[in-house]
C-alpha cells in the first residue's frame, strides 16, 4: 500500500471523540499507568470508569510512563508526512522519546517528513492542535508552512481547568497532602492552568463547586483573543453533563467558531480525577 500524504500521531493524551476520531483520524501511541501492582495501558481497551475506580481503592498515587522511542517509530510508518502531538515536555518524557524516534527515523532509510510539537499542555489542547494540523493540510499547505502556523498556534493557546476534588493529585504527589487536606475540608476548588512553558499553575482559588465553574467561565472570555476564528475544546472525565452545561454557557455567551467536547482518556483521568473539565483554546 503506497503511503499516505499526511498522518497526525498523538499521545493517549490526546483526548477524542467519535467527530475527532473521524476528522483528525490520529493514531494514538499509549502512555502506561500503574496502580499499585496494576500496569494498565492508555489504549481503547482502557476502561476509564475502571480506572477510576481503581485510584479511589488505592492508598497509593497511580504513576505514569511514557511510550518508548521504538512504539513512537513504529507510529511514523506509512506516510510521507507526519506531525506528532504530545504531552508538554515540562509534565512528562513523551515529548523527548517521540524526538529520539524522530532522529532515528531520519538516521533510516527513506525521506519521512517528521516533526514533533511539544503542546505545551495535554488534553483538549492536544486535540485542537491536531484539529489544527488537519485543517491546514487538507488545504494542501506546505509541510515547513503547517509547522510555523502551528507553532505560533501552540504559542497563543490557553488552557484552564478545574478539579471536583484534590485526591488524586494528592496522591499522585503533584500538591502537598496537607495542603489538599485543607482544600477538600474547607470546599476550595483550585482554578488552574499551564502557562508558556507547559507547567501547571494555580490561577486561583474558589470555594466551592458553582463559583469555580462560573470562574472557568469568566477566564474564557478574559484570556480569549479572535474568538470568531477560534476553537474551543472541553474535556471532561465522567461528567458529560457538565461538560455539555459549560459548552452551552461559553456558547451562549461568547462567539468561538466551534466548541467541541471531548472524553478524557487514561492519563487525563490520572491527573483530573472524576469530575475534572479541562478546556482549551
Amino acid at each position: 500500500m503506497p503511503p499516505v500524504k499526511y498522518k497526525i500521531v498523538g499521545d493517549s493524551c490526546f483526548d477524542r471523540s467519535a467527530y475527532i476520531d473521524e476528522y483528525v483520524k490520529p493514531q494514538i501511541v499509549p502512555l502506561t499507568i500503574r496502580v499499585d501492582e496494576l500496569e494498565l495501558r492508555d489504549d481503547e481497551r482502557l476502561d476509564p470508569l475502571e480506572l477510576i475506580r481503581l485510584i479511589k481503592e488505592s492508598k497509593n498515587g497511580p504513576k505514569t510512563a511514557a511510550p518508548s522511542p521504538h512504539d513512537f517509530l513504529k507510529s511514523y510508518e506509512g506516510a510521507d508526512n507526519v506531525f506528532v502531538v504530545t504531552l508538554s515536555s515540562n509534565l512528562s518524557g513523551t515529548y523527548s522519546s517521540a524526538m529520539v524516534a524522530k532522529t532515528m527515523k531520519e538516521e533510516g532509510a527513506g525521506d519521512t517528513f517528521v516533526h514533533v510539537f511539544d503542546s505545551r499542555s495535554a488534553t483538549s489542547a492536544e486535540t485542537l492542535i491536531g484539529l489544527k494540523i488537519r485543517e491546514l493540510a487538507e488545504r494542501d499547505v506546505e509541510q515547513q508552512e503547517i509547522v510555523d502556523q502551528v507553532e505560533e498556534y501552540i504559542s497563543s493557546m490557553n488552557t484552564l481547568f478545574i478539579l471536583e476534588s484534590l485526591d488524586t493529585l494528592i496522591k499522585a504527589g503533584r500538591i502537598s497532602r496537607l495542603a489538599g487536606l485543607i482544600g477538600n475540608v474547607l470546599s476550595i476548588k483550585p482554578v488552574m492552568g499551564a502557562d508558556k512553558e507547559g507547567n501547571i499553575y494555580l490561577v486561583e482559588k474558589a470555594r466551592g463547586s458553582n463559583r469555580a465553574f462560573g470562574r472557568l467561565v469568566e477566564l474564557v472570555g478574559e484570556r480569549a483573543v479572535d474568538m470568531e476564528n477560534r476553537v474551543l475544546g472541553i474535556s471532561h472525565v465522567n461528567c458529560r453533563e457538565k461538560a455539555e452545561r459549560l459548552r452551552d454557557e461559553i456558547r451562549e455567551k461568547y462567539s468561538f467558531r466551534d466548541v467541541i467536547i471531548v472524553e478524557a482518556r487514561g492519563i487525563t483521568t490520572v491527573y483530573a480525577g472524576e469530575g475534572g473539565i479541562v478546556v482549551a483554546f
